[in-house]
């Protein structure tokens, strides 16, 4: 078998720009590509990316799904040190918190344009994280 590796997530929305600065807020990323329609931020340190597409039939996923709305195909799952303090940090960036909240541990947030992520605490989290 070839080897393959994931590289870069993306995410559909009606402004690349606008959102790829709201995941730079989230994350401390820096800034790749950044083309019309097209953006993407990385990590520093290295590893995956996440690519900011634009489309202008966008419709933000209604979370928990709904019949006949739109629904998520995917979200990003962030691990945090600090839940509470991660919360925060991501409202001051500009989500909001879902208005339903199925797990104690973990926090589902929705970002600018609507895409679900979800905060959790990682108890074992190495030291150097």
């Amino acid at each position: 078998m070839p080897r393959l590796r994931p590289t870069t997530t993306t995410l559909s929305t009606r402004d690349a720009r606008a959102l790829a600065t709201f995941y730079e807020c989230l994350l401390g990323w820096e800034r790749g590509s950044d083309e019309p329609g097209w953006v993407t931020i990385g990590d520093p340190a290295g590893g995956h990316r996440l690519g900011f597409h634009h489309d202008d039939h966008y419709r933000p996923p209604v979370w928990p799904s709904r019949p006949d709305e739109p629904t998520m195909n995917a979200h990003l799952e962030i691990a945090v040190d600090d839940l509470d303090g991660a919360v925060e940090h991501a409202v001051a960036c500009g989500a909001v918190p879902a208005e339903v909240q199925p797990q104690p541990d973990v926090r589902v947030m929705l970002d600018p344009d609507g895409h679900p992520f979800c905060l959790f605490l990682w108890a074992d989290m190495p030291n150097d994280f």
